[in-house]
């Protein structure tokens, strides 16, 4: 029995109540035959929570994440019943919950249910007013940035911990300055930068391209580090990231070092699927009503997604290959060229001042 697991779970499906112009889990969900499995019923939860606990020991930490599409169009009587049974069953277990929201539908009604049960929100605001309106839009094709900013600022009143999660495609990567002073402004503590990525056809104007990522990297990194000598608090989960990389211990994101592991994505149906980048049919492990994670985590597409990656020459060549082995096999396209990196150039900036910054950033993870 395992000490640990994560899930994500997508009680939703792909359903969303916006209409984003980089939205990849549109784009992943129409890769497949069934595009939206609807809403996850009480019976998948309960016996997706039983497989949770077949699997784990009694005492166990189990990190559940709720995503979409948007996970809070399955209604806030959802959430309460998963709660209830997960507390039923899990004995001495400890179950850790975050969610990812637009941020549109918050009320205070979530904003309680969220304090009451320690939950970590991840809240889409894609940095300031312009961009945000340019690329996420209501069903009418109107701007939500002030319905974001709404719900941000409703978390915050009630304590609610929270993450601001921004997709970074190649117009934002433009204005670095613009960006840094947003997230300030807003006096933000935690800040995840998420590559726009193209379709998985490749397709994709708005994709993040090698070079804007070195640039944008380069002079958000500058401003980032001449605050965090002031003993600024506001972590950026990249730079958190490779800190801990060059510091030889494992990062707590998939895949920034290269090695894909076992998500655990579980859609609405109880498919369960190995990464929210690949949640199509190759690439499904099978299903709670049917299957263990037992099972699933040695079928043979597990064990083939597990395997080492093929580097890039010029990551063969590169002197910080064994630090990042190539970076995530999905998000290559948005800093790897053939002959440049903007990864490799963030992790040499960040060497330069390694010393320091690193003495730094252990006192401040105690």
């Amino acid at each position: 029995m395992k000490n640990a697991l994560s899930v994500l779970i997508k009680p939703a499906s792909s359903s969303c109540n916006l209409k984003c112009r980089y939205c990849f889990y549109h784009d992943v969900s129409s890769h497949r035959k069934n595009k939206n499995y609807g809403m996850m019923t009480i019976e998948t939860v309960k016996k997706l929570i039983d497989r949770i606990i077949e699997y784990t020991s009694p005492t166990a930490h189990v990190t559940v994440g709720f995503q979409g599409g948007e996970p809070t169009l399955a209604g806030l009587s959802f959430f309460k019943e998963f709660i209830k049974y997960a507390a039923l069953k899990k004995e001495k277990r400890t179950f850790h919950y975050a969610l990812q929201t637009n941020g549109t539908l918050l009320d205070e009604k979530w904003c309680r249910f969220f304090k009451r049960n320690n939950f970590l929100i991840g809240i889409s605001l894609d940095g300031y007013e312009a961009n945000m309106n340019a690329f996420r839009f209501d069903i009418n094709g109107l701007g939500v940035y002030s319905k974001v900013l709404e719900g941000y600022k409703l978390l915050q009143t009630y304590g609610v911990d929270t993450n601001i999660l921004c997709v970074l495609t190649n117009s934002l990567a433009q204005n670095p300055k613009d960006l840094y002073s947003y997230f300030k402004s807003l006096k933000a503590t935690h800040i995840q930068l998420i590559p726009c990525l193209p379709s998985l056809d490749g397709q994709g104007s708005e994709a993040l391209t090698p070079e804007s990522y070195k640039s944008f990297y380069h002079e958000f990194y500058s401003l980032w580090l001449n605050d965090f000598k002031r003993g600024s608090s506001m972590s950026v989960n990249l730079f958190d990231n490779v800190m801990l990389m060059l510091m030889k211990r494992p990062p707590f994101q998939c895949g920034v070092n290269g090695r894909c592991s076992i998500q655990n994505i579980i859609e609405a149906d109880g498919s369960v699927f190995t990464c929210d980048f690949y949640v199509t049919d190759e690439f499904k492990l099978g299903n709670v009503h049917t299957h263990s994670f037992t099972d699933m985590e040695h079928c043979s597409t597990a064990l083939d997604f597990q395997k080492p990656l093929e580097l890039e020459p010029l990551c063969e060549k590169c002197k910080y290959v064994k630090i990042c082995n190539g970076g995530c096999k999905r998000q290559r396209v948005c800093f790897l060229k053939e002959d440049s990196c903007g990864y490799r150039d963030l992790i040499e900036t960040m060497m330069l001042e390694l010393p320091k910054a690193l003495s730094e950033f252990l006192k401040r993870q105690g």
